[in-house]
Formats: C-alpha cells, structure tokens, sequence
C-alpha cells in the first residue's frame, strides 16, 4: 500500500510538472508567433495588381494592434478589423500607385456607422478621379453594403441574389415588463424631455417626445443615404424613395431594372472583368492584395520631416474614470494624453476626433477641463464620427472648431440617474430581508434594497440638476451662445450633423482629413506631421486577458445566438454607475 501511495503520489507530482511545462511552452510559442507577425515587413505589391476591399471586417477608429487576430484562436476570424482613417490613407495611396490597377469592393454587410460608411464612401468618389475602375460584386447586399457599393462605376449582383433597399428603421428594446416580473423597480432621475435614455427601464413603448425626435433625426439619416446613392446611380433622390416606400426590388431583376445594379453576373464574370482591367490575360492569375495589407505599406504621416506636429487624439467608446482601454474613453488616460500634448512645444495643434455615446458625467468634466486649458495655448478642433452626443459632446464642446459629418448623431444635452430597487426581488422573489443600524439619517443613501425616500429622491435630483445645470454652461461658452438657447435645443435631444451645424452646436460639415486641415491652417503651419495618440496598448500587457474574453464572447454568442444582443444591453445598463450623460440609442443601419 505504501508503494502504491508512492507511485500514485509521483504520478500526480508528474503530471503537474508536466500541464506547468506545457503552459510555459505554449505561452512561449504564443509570444513568438506574436512577435513575429508584429514585425511583418511591408509586402509586395506586383504590377497589375487589384486593391481587394473587403468591406464586411470591422471598421474601427483605429486598425487594433491585435496579436491575437493572427493566431489559430476560437473567434479570431471574427475580429478581423480596418481603422476607417487607415483605410482611407491606403486609398489615398493607391490613386498614385502605378501597380494598383483598380479596385474590387466585396461588401455584404458592412459594419460600421452612418459617419464612418460615408468618409468611406467619399474616399471611393475620391479614388474615381484616377481614371481608375472600381468594381463592386455580392451576392447580398444589405441597405449598408449598397450605399457603400453604389460609389463603385459597376455595381454587379449575383443571379440568384438579393438586393435589399426598404428604408431605415430605428427600433427600441424596453425592459419593464422584464423588471416587473423580476421585481425590479427602476428609480428614474432625470433632466431633459427628450433625455430617453431610461425610458426602456420605466415604459413599454416610446414616450412622444422620443418618437418626434428619432423620426426628426432618422429622416435626417435617410436624406443623406438616398442623396448620396442618387448621385452615383443617375437615380432621383425621390425615385429611389418610391422604391423603397414601394418595396419593388423584390428580385435581382427588379434591382437591374430599376438600375440599382448594372448586371446580373456570376463571381467568375467578375474575375475575368478584373483581369482585363488590370491588364491581364485570361489565362494568368488575378493579382490581388487586400487593403489590410496595403494599408500597412503606407506611411501614418505626412511624410514631412517638419518638427511641427498635429496630434490627432482619438476619443473612442463609452467615457468612463479611469485608464479605459483603446476601446473606452478612460478620463485619466485621455486628459493625460490632452495635456501631454499641450506641454509638447512641437505639437502646433490638436485635433480630438470623437466617437462616443457618452457615459459617466464626472469622466466627461475631467476630459472637458483638459481641452478648455489646450485651447488656450493651440488650435484646437473636433471631429465627430458616427456618435459624438450626450458625454460625447461634453468633452469636445469647448474646442475651437466641431467639424461633423452630416449623418453624424450628435447633441443629447441630457443628464440621468438610474438606481435599481431589489425590495421585491430579495423579498418575494428569493426569501431575503435586511436590517441594520445607521449613525445618519442618509447613511444608507443608494440603498438598492428598498424605494428611495421623497428626501433622498430630491438630494438626487439636486444633484443631476446642477451637473446638467454645468453641462449647459460648458456648451454656452463653448459655442458662445446664450444658457437659455442652448437650454432650448437640449433636453436630451439627439440632432444630426446638418441639423447640429444649422443649429449652432457645430460649425461645418466635413471630413475627417478636413478637421486636420483646418487645425493646420488656423495653427498657421503648411508643413507638418500627423501623430496619432494616445498610444495602443502593449498587445502583450493583455495578451491572456483577451484571449480569455474572446473565447468568452465566441461561446456567449454561440448561446444565445439572436439574443446576444439583449444580453449585451442588460450587461451595459447594469454596469453603469454614477449620473450619466448619455445617448438614448444605440444606432444601426439595417
């Protein structure tokens, strides 16, 4: 027995040893294949080659500097993902690069936002003024992938495709039927009537002043999205809306009748297309490269060798206290980087380009401070992105400039509470109780456990009330208009960007490319470099972490399938803490 002990014992000692080693080993491999792909040299690019766009990848702010993307990881071929900037810097490039002959746009459902899709859009229109084809083939197009399609000088869909074209639609998930049966009691405090953010969590159905502005801002949406497919097809905008109110593309014929698309073709066809435009025979390869690996040919800056510098500050995600992450606004690390670049002598002028919902009302302060004392010493300039609204719009609202696309989603000038009740929930639901003592009559304060009292509810409303008070102010003076105007066109109201800029909450339409210009031109320098901060995380920092989130999310999706995206609201309502300012939607192109 003894002996038996001995050996089972040795046996365990053994296979420890062994899992440990192996875990090293595999850690090892790991950071060596990262490193490896992390020092990729440009590649090639043969002559007659075709710029593959692949238009269905996540199209970020910045492209990720993601380790993991290259690694035999569950999910990793999900997250294959482009910075919009950078692949419009690749188009850029291409114009000029003799070995790119033309372009191939594969597109079915893009996934990006209204701003984003149309700095795309517009980077194609740009392109066509080489001389130089673009092509674009699918077998589905959805409302997304079409308007980015319809740029290309042929539009091609498969035989036995679908083309869908029926006008967009805004929809909105409400909980209280969920929490009531849950016994949860959403406590709502809140400034501004159309602040709708909180309305899910107290209402079945959207409140009027809700449904005045979503069908305000979505008919705003869908001007730009017909305007500009109009524009390439040769179609009237009014045309292409009785198409859509009449839902007549029901077959792929419809779609080559009503000269949605230009043929009905085959993939091969395309091919054989793309050889002759790229000046090859018909019994050679197509050469392709794909504009993820030309994007990493070309340079970030300007090329210039000018010690004068603009820093781009990319301002990306919720806003949150703290570090956040390249896809979270952290107040530390954004007003950090703000004010590196303010004490940087060499740094002429900022630009803060914003893509943000909003979040945590204190974290927007702290990031507003910070640009407020930049723009005493440089230019600074705002560039809005698909969502640049309630927190989002704090941040950025006292720079010198706010440049925004004319779909963008801005405004939502609006502050919220939301504390939970689990009275009925702990209670009735699950059998438990509380009882305690307290020194103060408000020790207890936020409680979770029980219904506010009318004194706490007050002390509550006080508090948004003067943070919403603040964030007017901030507005005011940033835009130079009176509290009571801007007072006028708040209230939690969503705009987009025409309307902002008729309105006053910013100054022009434009490009991304048009905010860096005119930061130049107002900092009086025609020679400069473009830095991007802040900087990305080190990959390797994160490595574990991440690979254990995507593994997480690849099986989570798996299991819930269509309601992931429900669990995803509920685990982002739950997590906020603090008063908020933030934008009621959550926006998508259907």
């Amino acid at each position: 027995m003894r002996e038996f002990f001995k050996y089972v014992f040795a046996t365990v000692v053994g296979i420890v040893i062994s899992t440990v080693l192996l875990f090293v080993f595999f850690i090892v491999i790991i950071v060596g294949i990262v490193k490896s792909s992390l020092k990729e040299d440009k590649v090639s690019v043969s002559s007659n080659s075709v710029l593959y766009l692949n238009l269905d990848q996540v199209i970020t702010e910045r492209t990720p500097d993601d380790p993991l993307s290259k690694l035999p990881i569950v999910g990793s071929d999900e997250d294959k993902s482009i910075g919009f900037n950078d692949l419009i810097r690749a188009l850029r490039a291409a114009k000029t690069d003799n070995n790119i002959k033309c372009v191939y746009i594969n597109v079915t459902s893009p996934q990006a936002g209204f701003a984003t899709m149309r700095e795309i859009r517009d980077a194609l229109l740009d392109f066509k003024t080489s001389k130089k084809k673009i092509i674009a083939y699918s077998e589905v197009y959805t409302q997304g992938a079409y308007y980015l399609a319809s740029a290309a000088d042929k539009v091609y869909l498969n035989p036995e495709g679908a083309l869908e074209f029926k006008g967009l639609k805004s929809e909105t998930m409400f909980f209280k039927g969920a929490l009531d049966k849950l016994g949860i009691e959403a406590q709502i405090v809140r400034v501004g009537n159309y602040k709708s953010a909180v309305e899910p969590f107290f209402a079945d159905k959207m409140s009027d002043k809700n449904r005045e502005q979503v069908t305000v801002y979505l008919q705003g949406l869908y001007h730009t999205f017909l305007d500009g497919i109009a524009k390439s097809r040769n179609v009237s905008a009014e045309t292409l809306n009785q198409i859509a109110d009449n839902y007549k593309i029901q077959q792929p014929k419809d779609a080559l009748d009503y000269k949605m698309v230009d043929a009905l073709k085959y993939k091969d066809d395309i091919i054989e297309e793309l050889k002759a435009l790229s000046g090859k025979d018909k019994k050679s390869n197509l050469s392709t490269i794909t504009i993820n690996a030309y994007a990493r040919n070309t340079v970030k800056n300007t090329g210039s060798t000018s010690d004068n510098k603009i820093a781009v500050i990319y301002a990306n995600g919720d806003i949150t206290g703290g570090e956040g992450s390249d896809e979270q606004i952290g107040s530390e690390r954004i007003s950090r980087t703000i004010r590196k670049a303010r004490l940087d002598e060499n740094i002429k002028a900022i630009v803060l380009r914003v893509n943000s919902p909003g979040g945590s009302a204190l974290a927007s302060d702290v990031i507003w401070r910070e640009i407020v004392l930049a723009k005493k010493v440089k230019p600074v300039i705002a560039s809005f992105g698909d969502v640049a609204a309630s927190g989002g719009y704090y941040i950025a609202c006292a720079a010198d400039s706010i440049i925004v696309q004319p779909n963008t989603i801005t405004g939502s000038i609006g502050v919220f509470g939301v504390i939970p009740n689990f009275q009925k929930l702990f209670n009735e639901k699950l059998g438990i109780t509380f009882d305690g003592v307290k020194t103060g009559k408000y020790a207890d304060i936020m409680s979770t456990d029980r219904p506010m009292t009318p004194g706490e509810r007050l002390i509550v409303q006080n508090d948004v009330n003067r943070v919403y008070d603040s964030f007017l102010t901030r507005v005011a003076d940033g835009r130079k208009r009176s509290k009571t105007y801007i007072d006028s066109i708040a209230g939690g109201r969503v705009w987009v960007g025409t309307d902002a800029v008729r309105i006053g909450l910013a100054d022009r339409t434009g490009s991304f490319n048009d905010a860096i210009i005119s930061a130049a031109k107002k900092a009086k320098i025609k020679d400069y470099q473009v830095i991007e901060y802040p900087e990305m995380l080190d990959p390797f920092k994160s490595l574990m972490e991440s690979t254990t989130d995507k593994v997480r999310t690849y099986y989570t999706k798996q299991e819930l399938g269509a309601n992931y995206p429900i669990y995803q609201q509920l685990k982002s309502a739950l997590s906020r803490s603090g008063i908020q300012t933030r934008m009621p939607f959550d926006i998508k192109i259907l």
